[in-house]
Parts: structure tokens; sequence; C-alpha cells
């Protein structure tokens, strides 16, 4: 063990953080998400270990708590700060929310009847594993969608947005009605959570601006992530859903403009908010970048490749992969309707999927539940974005070129130059 000195560990994270950089450059140019060569990294990891009989186990599973805790709330806050409530973008952020709402309960209870015929011997076990494959990853198609029509990247990240939000907040309703002996007490319970939490999250948001803006300090930022730190887990211990009140507090703050008219808008400062916010911006990034990077390696170094040859597993796996692909082509072709590819490929799973398998309470882990069918599923849907992404690479270069921003209009308008005999 002489090699786990200070130094080290210190140069091995250094190291893991700078070669995460450099995948993100990689990952633009290749169309290869980051997700799988971070995986890769971990991988590697594991294999050297291994090769110089270093166990790190114990280790790996007490970092693997605290980064979960950190890293659900940064993303979370992460996304609330990349959504602004404009009047203009209404119809794709309704759009946007009813995919991803549907798509997430839609997959989550079709997985879950799979897993209760084949896996489990109740359905509520069930869902709780299926719910964290039923979440699109942000943090693998913001990233990778750069290249796309503007509604189309727009849509693309709202609707991760709200499928990281919608789907951490049903994984975490799920588990605390899971106590409850009848469907009512769930229901009961649940709605309690939900309005109890929104009227604190709203309180709680209007007071953290108005003392953003008082802070003298430079050193404010992370103060008040701890605050944000400190309310989750204490909603937790009261059974609340604490991650309401961070998205709430990010939009309010990114959209302070919309929440401060009439009387309110006295008690704000337009520009220390505005420079606040653009502050929030690149410490949530720089920390849910880290918190990304490490999670990924780490699970990389978890895996297990001896279950891939496990036929069960691969059948399940392809399950999903059905079920989230047809069902989203379905969405995507009645409420979106036109030019739907290549969103219709582009349905990644990755750190909420990682994330919130992870914080599975104990009670509900159970050992027939094979991970290499989470591998699958993981490494499946990133290789379809990134072929759908690469495939599409010219028509959207092409369509790039004009200066039409909405599906409908651009459709509208080739109608009309067909009818001019134009084209």
């Amino acid at each position: 063990m002489e090699y786990l000195n200070a130094y080290t560990q210190t140069i091995a994270i250094s190291l893991i953080i700078i070669i995460s950089y450099l995948f993100n450059f990689i990952s633009k140019k290749s169309k290869v998400p980051s997700v799988l060569l971070l995986i890769g990294l971990g991988v590697g990891i594991q294999y050297l270990l291994k090769l110089v009989e270093i166990n790190l186990d114990n280790h790996i599973m007490s970092a693997l708590e605290l980064l979960g805790v950190v890293g659900l709330i940064m993303i979370v806050l992460e996304a609330a700060l990349d959504l602004k409530l404009e009047k203009d973008k209404k119809p794709l952020l309704v759009k946007s929310f009813i995919i991803a709402l549907i798509a997430l309960v839609g997959t989550a209870l079709l997985v879950a009847y799979i897993f209760n015929l084949v896996l489990f011997d109740d359905f509520l076990t069930s869902l709780v594993y299926a719910i964290p494959l039923s979440i699109l990853s942000s943090a693998i198609i913001i990233p990778s969608v750069s290249s796309l029509l503007d509604k189309k990247r727009e849509f693309m990240i709202y609707e991760s947005t709200f499928s990281d939000i919608l789907g951490i907040m049903f994984f975490y309703f799920v588990l605390s009605g899971s106590e409850a002996s009848q469907t009512s007490e769930i229901v009961m319970e649940v709605s309690g959570s939900i309005v109890i939490t929104i009227v604190l999250s709203i309180l709680i948001s209007y007071l953290m601006v108005i003392l953003l803006q008082k802070l003298e300090s430079k050193v404010k930022l992370f103060f008040l992530i701890a605050i944000l730190v400190l309310l989750y887990s204490t909603g937790k211990m009261f059974h609340l859903s604490s991650l309401l009140i961070i998205m709430v507090f990010g939009l309010v703050l990114n959209n302070y403009r919309l929440f401060f008219r009439g009387r309110l808008k006295k008690w704000i400062k337009p520009d220390a908010l505005d420079h606040i916010t653009e502050d929030f911006h690149v410490v949530t990034m720089e920390t849910a970048f880290v918190v990304r990077t490490f999670f990924f390696v780490i699970f990389g170094m978890t895996l297990d490749f001896s279950g891939l040859s496990d036929l069960p597993s691969l059948y399940i796996a392809m399950a999903v992969l059905g079920i989230t692909y047809v069902l989203r082509f379905i969405l995507l072709k009645v409420i979106v309707k036109n030019s739907i590819t290549p969103q219709l490929w582009i349905a990644p799973r990755g750190l909420i999927t990682v994330l919130l398998f992870f914080s599975i309470p104990a009670q509900f882990i159970d050992e027939r539940f094979n991970p290499s069918i989470l591998l699958i599923v993981i490494l499946a849907t990133s290789i379809i974005m990134t072929t759908g992404l690469i495939s599409k690479k010219e028509d959207i270069e092409e369509v790039n070129e004009l200066s039409f921003t909405d599906w409908e209009e651009l459709d509208k308008e080739v109608e009309e130059m067909k009818e001019k005999e134009t084209i």
C-alpha cells in the first residue's frame, strides 16, 4: 500500500481531470461521447490496480455516496440555470416537457413490467430499477448536439434537462412512498411532499436571491452552495422532495426578471444578479464536470465484463432499448411531427442513471439484477447516438446554412417555394 501516499493520490486525481478535459476535445472531433472514453479509462485503471495488487473497493464505495449527493444537487442546479422561461420559447418548452415526461413515465412503466415478468417478484422493486434506465443524460446530450439546427439543439437540451429533473424526482417520490401500504397513501404522501416543498422552495428561493445581492464578500458562491446542500440534506431527513428546492432556486435566479415584477421589482439589483448568475453557471459547470469525470471513471473501475456473456441479461437489455426507441419514435412523430432525426437516436443513458443505481436503498438491492444490463444499455445508447449524429452530419451542416429557426417554419417555407416553382 506504499503506492497510496498523499502525493500519489494527488497525481492520480490531477491526471484523471486533465485526461477528462482532453476527452472533451476528442469527443467534439470524433462525435464519440466522452462518457465512453471515461468508462474506458476507468476500466484501464481497474486492470492496472489489479496488476499492482491494490484493492480500493472500500474507498470507492465511500466516495460514491458523497459524490452522489453533491452530484445530484449540482446537476439539477446546472440544469435549472440553463432553463430560460421566455415567451417565444413556450411552444418548444411545452413540447420538450411533454415528451420528456411521457417518455420517462412510459418507458419506466414498460421496463418495470418486463423486469416484473422475468426478474423481480414485486412491481415496486421493478420500478425502482427501471426509472434510472428511463432517464436521458443531459451530461452526454448537451455537449454532443452543438452542430444541430438551432431548434433541434434547443429541443434536445430542454428535453434532456427536463428528463434529468423529472427522473430524479420520480425516483425519490417512488422511494418516499414505498413504505405506504396502499396506492392512496402513496398518492397522498407524495402530493403532500410536493405541495409543502413547492411552497418552501418559492419562499427560500426569493430569500436567497435577495440575500445573494446583499453579500459584499467576494467569497460567497460556495457559501450559498453549502446552504443548498444543507437544505437538501435537511429536507431529505424530513422526507421532503429536496431537489425541488434546488430546481426552483435555479429557475428563480436565472429568470429573476420574470419572478420579481411589480412591487417586488424594487428588491432586486439587475447588474448584481446578472454577475452572480454568470458566476453560478461557471461554478456549477466546473463542479458538475468534476463529478461527472470521477463518477464515470469509478463506474468503469467497478465494471465486471464477465456478465456480458449472460444471454438473459442481453435479451433484457435489448428489450429496454426496444421500448426506449419505439416509444420515442411514436412521441416524436405525434408531437414534433416534422424532421424527427437525428433526435430519435439521441437517447443516451449516463450519469443520472449511474448515480441513481448507486442510490438504490439496501432493501431494494436484488442480486437477480445483473449490472451488465446497465452497462449494455449505457454503451448501446451512446453508440446509437454517435452513429445517428455522424450519419446526419452533412445534412446538419447543410441545413445550418439556412436562416430558418423553426422546423414548422422551415417546412412552410419549402412549400411556398414549391408553389412559386423556385425549387
